[in-house]
């Protein structure tokens, strides 16, 4: 009787292919692929993370106080769950078998009251810092505040210095260690206002006007951007916050003061036309009451204005027909 012929150990049985050796060791690939995730991460810049005022450093303080927090039931219930599969894996005959365990107080009053712990914890925290942390709340300081209005356009950013008559658009400057107290509104679109080196983020609406205070503790320049989805350009809808001494900041006002453009109501109807990547504008005066004229020309009534502090005259804006509220006639 034949007996089959064995096949040499080196040659693999028909219909099989060898897996041919790789020329670079997998480790040696899991260390260059880290490598390379490493230098991408070098160029990112979290200034979320990277406070430079007392209030964005107390919302900093805040996330990472919270991110600790809940990272005390995240990672046990991550290291746990690796740890019961290796455990009672199927081959570790040393692992005790108990088919009909079905209580424990104990991992009843862990699973239960670390949890509620924790919840109570973050809950008397958050309430203490959202009444602290508060966008309507002045700050505390010696130094007269600077007043800044903000009107969010499409898809621009349009600032109003009342105390000094001048205005900018797309940028911004503060001068460092003074409390700035922000107006906002919308000429149309709801937007939101952040600067997240400095602090909180606040929406702001056509018709409407919300309150927002910050300040700036460390000079430079910080980006300045739209928070919420508005449209076609909402990706260039950014600016520069020049945060300065105060004598660089006198300057700039200066520097606004000699510019030849001026914001008028015709120029303002300029601007509420949709643009994107607009240059930095400065005007050295502004239409008295511009902030508020566009807030009060949604708030038309029969003609009239439904206002309790007695607005002034809105012919500048007269007549905004009820079928196209966002646009203003020419």
């Amino acid at each position: 009787m034949l007996k089959p012929t064995a096949l040499p150990a080196d040659n693999p049985p028909q219909g099989r292919l060898a897996a041919p050796p790789s020329p670079i060791p997998p480790r040696l690939v899991a260390l260059a692929l880290g490598a390379l995730a490493s230098l991408l991460l070098s160029g990112c810049n979290l200034e979320l993370l990277s406070p430079k005022g007392s209030i964005g450093e107390q919302e900093k303080s805040l996330i990472l106080v919270a991110l600790f927090v809940m990272l005390l039931v995240v990672i046990p219930v991550i290291v746990l769950t690796l740890w019961f599969a290796w455990r009672y894996r199927e081959t570790n005959t040393r692992a005790a078998y108990a088919p009909t365990w079905a209580h424990s107080t104990t991992i009843e009053i862990v699973v239960w009251g670390i949890p509620c712990l924790i919840v109570a914890f973050l809950g008397v925290l958050i309430w203490n810092t959202t009444h602290k942390l508060d966008p309507y709340r002045p700050l505390a300081s010696q130094v007269e505040p600077v007043e800044v209005e903000v009107i969010a356009l499409n898809w621009k950013w349009l600032f109003i210095y009342p105390q000094y008559g001048v205005a900018s658009l797309n940028q911004l400057a503060i001068p460092v260690g003074t409390p700035i107290n922000f107006r906002l509104t919308a000429e149309s679109m709801m937007n939101a206002f952040f600067i997240p080196q400095l602090g909180s983020m606040v929406y702001t609406m056509a018709g409407m006007q919300t309150r927002l205070h910050l300040i700036a503790d460390t000079p430079g320049v910080y980006l300045g951007q739209s928070a919420a989805y508005s449209g076609a350009g909402f990706s260039d809808m950014h600016f520069k916050t020049l945060a300065t001494s105060r004598e660089a900041f006198d300057a700039w006002v200066r520097s606004a003061k000699a510019s030849a453009n001026t914001l008028d109501f015709k120029t303002y109807r300029g601007l509420e036309r949709p643009s994107s990547q607009d240059a930095v504008t400065l005007f050295s005066a502004v239409a008295p009451k511009l902030f508020d004229r566009v807030i009060d020309k949604y708030m038309l009534a029969n003609g009239q204005v439904c206002r309790a502090d007695g607005p002034e005259s809105l012919q500048a804006f007269q007549p905004i027909p009820s079928a196209s509220i966002g646009r203003v006639e020419q």
